[in-house]
């Protein structure tokens, strides 16, 4: 038998952790000494404290490598465990070459001296839900407040149950910027279900996943913002999907201080493969 500190040398792992792994019931010694409380390995058990080091090298956690040591002799039970292991170190790494890429451009812009930089812009995805909704052509984007006026004063003897969370939404459905004649909808999420009426329709809005960045102040910054949302969606390998939407968090039905609006400009987006 060998003493602790021989067996620590010889299989090349710390007293500590050896000490560690008899605690927790993964490698018991041979034998422990009851009077000096000295533990004793044995020779055959150097293998397996080589296929602890190795699992622990692939990634596994030592609760996850004690159930392996137990099956290890099943090479199918033991490939279904380093398959599972390596997918899901696969999705890691792509998670970590997605968040690499983020860094990378980020940099890049902070090294321009880019001011889009002020800007956090995420991917979000939106669940299915329900809306009540109007679509026209109005005169101009900056005409949006009359499509509002038409859902409120339509709904007004409803008592429409928001949703939770309520988005309140603008979607621009020209696949250009228009000089006038924009095709507009206004979006408000809701519970439960209703008639439609002249102009309000209440339809179920699909999921979208979108590229998403937040701002705080009067609507005339939204350029900023949107062409601060277009080059990260550019910059990052993402394709462009669908209309894109404003969510007004603070809008004047809530305050009339410009300066207190709460916007968030939302572009739908696939990632390139």
């Amino acid at each position: 038998m060998l003493k602790i500190g021989e067996f620590s040398k010889l299989s090349r792992v710390s007293i500590r952790m050896l000490r560690h792994y008899d605690e927790i019931g993964l490698l018991r010694p041979v034998k422990t000494d009851p009077e000096s409380g000295y533990r004793y390995y044995g020779e055959t058990q150097l293998p397996i404290v080589g296929r602890i080091t190795s699992l622990k090298d692939m990634g596994f956690g030592l609760s996850a490598i004690a159930g392996i040591l137990a099956d290890y002799t099943d090479k199918d039970i033991l490939e279904r465990h380093l398959r599972l292991k390596q997918a899901e170190l696969l999705e890691l790494s792509e998670q970590t070459e997605q968040r690499l890429r983020l860094l990378d451009t980020a940099l890049q812009r902070l090294r321009k001296d880019d001011s889009t930089m002020q800007y956090d812009v995420t991917i979000k995805t939106f669940p299915r839900r329900c809306a009540a909704t109007v679509r026209m052509t109005i005169p101009h984007y900056e005409q949006e407040g009359m499509l509002w006026q038409i859902l409120m004063q339509e709904t007004a003897g409803m008592n429409l149950i928001p949703d939770s969370p309520c988005y309140a939404c603008a979607m621009f459905h020209d696949r250009e910027y228009k000089e006038s004649d924009a095709d507009v909808e206004v979006q408000r999420t809701v519970k439960g279900t209703y008639p439609d009426t002249e102009h309000v329709k209440f339809r179920t809005l699909p999921e979208v996943t979108a590229a998403c960045a937040t701002y705080k102040g009067p609507y005339e910054q939204i350029g900023e913002i949107m062409n601060a949302v277009l080059t990260w969606v550019v910059d990052n390998g993402y394709q462009f999907d669908g209309p894109a939407f404003n969510i007004y968090h603070v809008s004047p039905y809530e305050t009339a201080d410009a300066n207190e609006f709460v916007t968030e400009v939302c572009y739908p987006v696939w990632k390139k493969q």
